[in-house]
C-alpha cells in the first residue's frame, strides 16, 4: 500500500513540476493577437484609381474597407484595428473637415480601436483642428480614441502660440486624448501608445504644439506602462515613418530605442512594406496611403513573453471586394454637405464635369520620380497663369511664370475619363488659405531674373534627392546636364512664350511669379534649407523683399475672395475648346515642350563650361587644395633628400 502512495507521489510530483508547466508554456504559445491597420489615408472616403502592375484599377475607399473587416471580424471578434495617422487632407471630404469631421466619424463607424495624429490633421490651423474635434463629438457617433505621448503642453503653453496652445489643449482634453490607453482584447490587455514624429512636425508648419523628442517620449510613456498597468503586449502608432537610410529611418530608430515596443503601426512616409522590418523582438508594419491596401497580422506570444509576428499581409481593396450599402450610404449623406458648405461659394458642384481628358498622364505614384518635364506639371502651371491673367486680381502687370512642385499634386488626370469638380479638387487639395477656407489660395510675388535661375537650379539639383521638390513651370525653359557638378546643372534659362518662342533672362529685371500659398512659403526658405548656400527672394512689385509673415499679403484675390489653387484648374479645364457640346483637354498636353531640357552630356568641356559663382567658388577651393597639397609634397621630398644626404 505504501509502495502504491509513493508511486502516485511520484507520479502527482511529474505532472505538478514537468507536464503542467509544459501544458502552461504551451497555452501562452498559442495567445493570439489578429491586428488589422491602416494610416495615411488622406479623406479617401471613396475609391479610386492606382496604377497596379501597369494597370490602373480602381481601389480602396471605406465601404470595401468595411467589407473586409466584417469578414475578418466573423473569423476573429477580438481583431484590433489601428490607424497610424493622416486620416484627413486629401479629397472634397476636407472641406467639411471642421463642420461634419468625415473622415473621424466613418473611422468609429469602421471600429478604429485607436488613432494617432498625422501633420495633416494640423493643416487646418489649431482653431480647424479644434473645431473638428468638437464635431467629432457633437455627432453623437462612435468615434475613435486618439493617442500622442509626445506633446510638450508646458513648453506650448509658454511659447509663442501659448494662445491656440490654450485652445488645442481644451479641445484635446474635452475629445479625451491621452498618451496611451489600454485595451482589452480577449483575455489579453494590450497598451497603444500614441507618437508625432520628427519630420511630421517639419511639415506641419501651422502646427502651434511643441513636441518633447519622440524616442524619449514614447520610452517615459512605456515605464509609465510598466510600472502601472498590467500589460500583455505595447504597441505604437507612429506617425514618424521609415526611411531607406536606417540611420534616419524614425520608426527603426524608435525601435531600436525602445525595445519593450512589440509593434510599430509606422505611418507618414506612405511606405509599402511588403515584409515588415524587424529589430530586436519589435516588429515595424506599413500598408502605403489612401487606404488602396488595409495590413493585418496576427501576434503570437512566445514562451519568454513577448510576441513574434505571423501571418503578415497587405490586401490591395481592389473591385474583387464588394462595397458595404451601408457604408456607402452613410458617406453619401456625409458628402451632401460639401456642396452646401464648400463647392457653393465658387459656383460648382461635387460631380458637376469640367473637360473630357483622351490623354495618357504619368500616374500619381511615378510623378516626380525622374528628373523631366511633364504634361500634368504644364497643364497646371498653364492653369495658374490662365486664372491669373484672365481675371481682375487688381494688377495690371500679368503674371510671367508659374511653378507647380510635384509635392503639392496628389492625383493625376485620368485616360478616357470625364473630369469633375471632385477630381480637379483632389489633384491640389491641400492646405488652406488665410481666409480659413480649405485650398491653398495662389500668391503673387516677384522674383529678379537670378533668382529665377537659383529656381531652376534648385529644380535641378536637389528634386533627385528630394523628389517632391521637383518643379513644373509655364513661362519657362531650362536646360539640365545632370553630369554638372551639384548646385550648376542648369545651363541656360529662357522665358517662354505659349508659342514655345523664348526670350533672355535678365538678372537684375523683376518677373511676376505665381505659386500656391506653401510653395510660395518654401521658395523664401531656400536660403535656410541650404544654409546660405542658395538664395530666392520674394519682393513685391516696387522690388521690397517679403517676409514669410507678410506673404499672405499677396495672397490673389478675385472679387473679394481667395483664387484657390485647385479653382484655378477648375476654370481653366472649362475653357478648353469644346468638342460635341464638353470640353476637351487639347493634344497640347499629349507631349511636352522644351519646358524642361534634359541633355546628359558628360564631356569635359560640357560639364566645366561656364561655370555659375556656386561651381567657381567650388573649383576654387579644389585648387588651393591642390596646390597646398603638391606644396606639402615639394615639401616631403626635399626633406627626405636632405636626411639622405
Amino acid at each position: 500500500m505504501k509502495k502504491t502512495v509513493k508511486i502516485w507521489k511520484m507520479l502527482l510530483f511529474v505532472l505538478v513540476f514537468l507536464v503542467l508547466p509544459g501544458m502552461w508554456v504551451s497555452a501562452k504559445e498559442n495567445r493570439e493577437l489578429k491586428v488589422v491597420f491602416t494610416h495615411d489615408l488622406h479623406s479617401h472616403l471613396e475609391p479610386f484609381y492606382l496604377e497596379e502592375n501597369g494597370e490602373e484599377k480602381s481601389v480602396g475607399g471605406f465601404a470595401r474597407m468595411m467589407t473586409y473587416l466584417k469578414q475578418q471580424r466573423a473569423e476573429e471578434e477580438n481583431l484590433l484595428f489601428l490607424d497610424g495617422g493622416d486620416f484627413s487632407m486629401g479629397t472634397l471630404y476636407q472641406t467639411v473637415f471642421e463642420t461634419q469631421a468625415a473622415e473621424l466619424r466613418m473611422l468609429g463607424y469602421l471600429g478604429v480601436d485607436a488613432a494617432t495624429f498625422g501633420n495633416h490633421e494640423f493643416d487646418y490651423r489649431s482653431s480647424g483642428l479644434a473645431h473638428m474635434l468638437a464635431s467629432a463629438q457633437e455627432s453623437k457617433e462612435r468615434i475613435p480614441p486618439l493617442v500622442v505621448c509626445n506633446v510638450d503642453w508646458e513648453q506650448t503653453l509658454k511659447g509663442e502660440k501659448a494662445k491656440e496652445g490654450a485652445l488645442l489643449q481644451k479641445a484635446f482634453d474635452s475629445y479625451g486624448v491621452k498618451p496611451y490607453i489600454m485595451l482589452e482584447k480577449g483575455d489579453l490587455n494590450v497598451a497603444v501608445i500614441g507618437v508625432f514624429g520628427k519630420d511630421s512636425l517639419e511639415c506641419a508648419p501651422t502646427c502651434a504644439l511643441i513636441f518633447q523628442e519622440p524616442v524619449e517620449a514614447v520610452k517615459q510613456t512605456v515605464k509609465t506602462i510598466q510600472e502601472q498597468e498590467q500589460a500583455d503586449m505595447i504597441v505604437c502608432i507612429s506617425h514618424s515613418g521609415t526611411w531607406e537610410d536606417e540611420k534616419k529611418s524614425e520608426d527603426e530608430l524608435l525601435a531600436k530605442a525602445v525595445p519593450q515596443l512589440d509593434l510599430i503601426i509606422s505611418g507618414h512616409t506612405h511606405s509599402i512594406l511588403e515584409q515588415p522590418i524587424i529589430h530586436g523582438e519589435t516588429a515595424i508594419v506599413s500598408t502605403g496611403e489612401y487606404g488602396a491596401r488595409i495590413g493585418s497580422l496576427t501576434m503570437c506570444q512566445k514562451d519568454n513573453g513577448r510576441w513574434k509576428l505571423e501571418d503578415y499581409q497587405l490586401t490591395l481593396l481592389d473591385e474583387s471586394y464588394d462595397s458595404d450599402q451601408e457604408t456607402v450610404d452613410k458617406i453619401a449623406k456625409l458628402g451632401t454637405t460639401i456642396d452646401q458648405e464648400y463647392l457653393s461659394q465658387f459656383g460648382y458642384s461635387k460631380d458637376q464635369v469640367l473637360a473630357y481628358n483622351p490623354w495618357e498622364f504619368t500616374k500619381i505614384n511615378g510623378l516626380g520620380e525622374i528628373l523631366q518635364e511633364e504634361p500634368l506639371g504644364n497643364l497646371l502651371a498653364d492653369a495658374y497663369l490662365y486664372a491669373v491673367n484672365n481675371s481682375d486680381t487688381g494688377e495690371q502687370k500679368p503674371a510671367d511664370i508659374a511653378v507647380v512642385p510635384s509635392g503639392c499634386i496628389r492625383d493625376t488626370l485620368h485616360k478616357e475619363t470625364e473630369i469633375t469638380v471632385s477630381d480637379a479638387f483632389q489633384i491640389l487639395s491641400l492646405g488652406i488659405g488665410a481666409d480659413g477656407v480649405p485650398g491653398y489660395p495662389l500668391v503673387s510675388v516677384y522674383l529678379t531674373g537670378a533668382d529665377v535661375k537659383t529656381m531652376a537650379e534648385v529644380d535641378a539639383s536637389i528634386s533627385p534627392m528630394m523628389t517632391t521638390a521637383q518643379l513644373y513651370s509655364s513661362g519657362l525653359s531650362y536646360t539640365i546636364n545632370p553630369s554638372r557638378l551639384i548646385l550648376n546643372k542648369v545651363t541656360n534659362v529662357h522665358l517662354q512664350d505659349v508659342d514655345g518662342k523664348t526670350e533672355e533672362l535678365e538678372d537684375t529685371k523683376l518677373y511676376r511669379v505665381i505659386a500656391d500659398l506653401y510653395t510660395g512659403q518654401m521658395l523664401g526658405a531656400v536660403e535656410e534649407q541650404s544654409y546660405g548656400i542658395l538664395s530666392i527672394v520674394p519682393r513685391d512689385a516696387e522690388g521690397r523683399e517679403i517676409s514669410q509673415q507678410e506673404l499672405e499679403n499677396h495672397i490673389i484675390h478675385v472679387d473679394g475672395q481667395e483664387l484657390k489653387a485647385w479653382a484655378s484648374l477648375a476654370k481653366y479645364l472649362e475653357s478648353f475648346p469644346k468638342t460635341e457640346g464638353k470640353s476637351e483637354i487639347p493634344d497640347y498636353y499629349h507631349t511636352t515642350h522644351n519646358r524642361k531640357i534634359i541633355d546628359n552630356d558628360n564631356s569635359a568641356l560640357a560639364v566645366f563650361v561656364n561655370p555659375n559663382q556656386i561651381a567657381r567658388t567650388i573649383f576654387s577651393i579644389v585648387s588651393i587644395l591642390f596646390v597646398i597639397l603638391i606644396l606639402l609634397a615639394a615639401l616631403v621630398i626635399v626633406k627626405i633628400k636632405k636626411r639622405r644626404h
